[in-house]
């Protein structure tokens, strides 16, 4: 037990090398090759792209802002099919076992890093079934409170002195939000606040103005409306200063060190995607992502743009995988 106590100590520490350092320097990597005659031959019929939430999430709405362009590209119709459940693990499973040659999906974080990790009966493995093709866009998160508690460093004072008087939300078990939760308890100063799961972030909106909770995860689209009409206070970004929020700063400036995340969109393939596909798919979508028209849109939207190569998602998959995994070690976190 001390053994694997230790190793999740170490899988934790590796974040004070900065996660997104590796995957953004891989996306600088040119992808822009001449089509070769193979890669211009896909796709061949309509190419499908399935996201796991809701119409009007804003995965989908990532996915619908890339679907529109790369049909223009690839000269047949690109349609988004929403498939949610599991947290999107229904829609990445569908996509595993995609055999069509043009099924594709837009994942988050947790189907390809932690989803393995906290489900025992998982139906896909994230290492072995798809092939990444690139990380789409990010945002950080905003640690949130009551207006009534302290700020920056003191707000962090009076969360150990509240010991585990004090409770945060999220928006279930295994969610980016709570998983960054436990892994900012450790950073800042070994905090026991209670983890308290809600149905989705208006429900921890609520508990927040009733004082039900004292801090959440969330993103800055849900947080911003608040914070702005005084209801909530911002406590800091889990990155660092960011666009889609240039008034909040991050929390490194509250004393919180070597803590990173972000929330972010990702388009995968199938394993057994032909190389046709890859090598068009990766020629094209980050171009598109970078360009500017796209750019604003993601922005509207509460996302950064990014567009990585193949290997800058597959950095970026490997960093996020060993931090999230020595959190759920250390925590014992399971969802069933």
């Amino acid at each position: 037990m001390k053994k694997a106590f230790t190793h999740a100590t170490l899988l934790i520490a590796a974040l004070a090398l900065p996660v997104l350092a590796t995957a953004q320097n891989n996306s600088q990597k040119s992808t822009a090759k001449e089509p070769s005659s193979t890669a211009a031959s896909w796709p061949t019929r309509p190419v499908r792209l399935l996201v796991g939430f809701p119409g009007g999430s804003t995965p989908d709405m990532a996915a619908r802002t890339l679907a529109e362009p790369l049909s223009r590209v690839l000269g047949q119709p690109v349609i988004v099919e929403n498939r949610p459940g599991a947290s999107g693990n229904i829609a990445a499973d569908l996509v595993a076992k995609a055999t069509d040659d043009h099924t594709l999906g837009v994942v988050i974080n947790g189907n390809l890093t932690s989803a393995k990790m906290l489900y025992s009966k998982l139906p896909y493995d994230p290492a072995k079934d798809f092939t990444p093709i690139s990380l789409l866009a990010t945002a950080p998160l905003v640690l949130v409170a009551p207006v009534n508690l302290p700020s920056g460093s003191d707000f962090f004072l009076a969360a150990r002195n509240g010991g585990d008087k004090w409770n945060y939300g999220s928006v279930g078990n295994g969610s980016v939000g709570h998983l960054g939760m436990e892994l900012l308890k450790t950073k800042a100063g070994n905090l026991a606040a209670v983890h308290v799961p809600y149905q989705g972030n208006p429900q921890v909106i609520t508990a927040l103005l009733g004082g039900q909770i004292q801090m959440a995860l969330v993103p800055p689209g849900i947080a911003l409306p608040q914070i702005r009409a005084g209801k909530l206070k911002a406590i800091g970004l889990t990155s660092g200063r960011s666009a889609l929020a240039t008034d909040i700063p991050p929390l490194a400036e509250a004393e919180v060190r070597n803590f990173n995340l972000e929330v972010w969109t990702a388009l995968i393939g199938p394993a057994k995607l032909s190389k046709a596909a890859q090598t068009r798919l990766a020629q094209e979508v980050p171009k598109i992502i970078r360009d500017n028209d796209t750019r604003q849109k993601l922005f509207n939207q509460g996302w950064q743009a990014v567009g990585t190569s193949p290997e800058g998602l597959t950095s970026r998959l490997r960093s996020e995988t060993a931090i999230m995994g020595g959190i759920i070690a250390m925590r014992g976190i399971k969802v069933e």
